[in-house]
This record gives structure tokens, C-alpha cells and sequence, in this order.
């Protein structure tokens, strides 16, 4: 199977969007509004378009990536990390390693960037296989009640979270 990752264009958003909504069309963990959520970021200070990640085989989109921008704060300081939510992939291919090529060509990119870390709340049993870690580990808790194991952070720069610590403050359109 050859996956090309490559960035995400307005023309591709009603596409997007369908694929998000059939990825979690079945999942555990889901409020069904995975693909409004994208389409609300998208409009957002927090939209990064270089870390808006499609995976194609063929002419075909069959994945979605996406890491917004989010602050990490603690009183009066705050810090800036990315926050990886959602990724999808369409069912049928879904176990086939498409998401782990986002992930791992996202991390890449956010890199390149200069962002210094990511958080994610995610499937406690998935992240840890690309570097994620508790966020607890760096003191780092969300701004709502989450499983421990399954809030986690991953440092893109060594030692990035090492002085850091408070809540993760996501864009508002996370919670509209």
C-alpha cells in the first residue's frame, strides 16, 4: 500500500469531514462530532493548515490528521504546545498503519516547526508506541476529568516539559 501524507486544502474539507464522521462512526470513546470539531478549528487562531495532514493511496483520501494550537498555563505563565485531535482513517483501512503514518510524519512536521511538545488524549494502549507519556509525568493535567493513562504528553524537543507544569487550556471551539 503506497500512502502519500500530504497537507490539507480547502478543496478537500467536505471530503474530510465525511471520512471523520465514518472513522468514529462506530468507535468506543465518541460524542459523533469529531468532524464539526475540525471544521470549527479550522476557522480558529488555533488552525496550523501545515498540521492539517491527509493521508492518500491512490487519488483517494482515507486519512485525516490534525494538531491545533493549545497553551499549557500555570498561574501567569503560560506555554505553547499542540494539542493532536483527531485522527481518522476510513474503516476499511483502519489496523493498516495509515495512522501511525500521520502521527509519526505530524510529530515530524511540528518538528520542523520548532513546537516543543503535543498532548493527547488518547487510547492509553496506542500513544505510548509514539514517545506519549502520562502528562501527569510533567505535572500536566486537563482542564476536565480524564483517565490518567489516557491524557499523555510527548516531548518533540528533550527536556521541553521538564520545567513546565498547570492545565492544558485547548481553543474554545473544542467545547461549542
Amino acid at each position: 500500500m503506497n500512502i502519500t501524507i500530504k497537507q490539507e486544502t480547502s478543496s478537500d474539507y467536505r471530503v474530510v469531514e465525511s471520512l471523520i464522521k465514518s472513522a468514529f462512526e462506530h468507535a468506543e470513546y465518541t460524542d459523533h462530532d469529531e468532524h464539526n470539531l475540525v471544521a470549527r478549528l479550522r476557522k480558529s487562531d488555533a488552525f496550523i493548515p501545515e498540521l492539517s495532514l491527509l493521508a492518500v493511496l491512490e487519488k483517494d483520501i482515507v486519512g485525516h490528521i490534525l494538531f491545533t494550537k493549545i497553551m499549557i498555563h500555570n498561574g501567569k505563565e503560560k506555554y505553547p504546545s499542540l494539542a493532536l485531535a483527531p485522527v481518522a482513517v476510513l474503516p476499511n483501512y483502519q489496523g493498516g498503519g495509515i495512522g501511525s503514518k500521520l502521527i509519526l510524519e505530524g510529530i515530524n512536521r511540528a518538528k520542523s516547526f520548532g513546537f516543543e511538545s503535543v498532548i493527547v488524549l488518547g487510547h492509553a494502549d496506542y500513544y505510548p508506541r509514539f514517545g506519549f507519556v502520562p502528562a501527569s509525568k510533567y505535572k500536566i493535567s486537563a482542564p476536565f476529568e480524564v483517565p490518567n493513562e489516557s491524557f499523555m504528553a510527548l516531548e518533540l524537543k528533550s527536556q521541553a516539559l521538564d520545567h513546565i507544569t498547570g492545565t492544558v487550556e485547548y481553543a474554545k471551539e473544542f467545547f461549542t
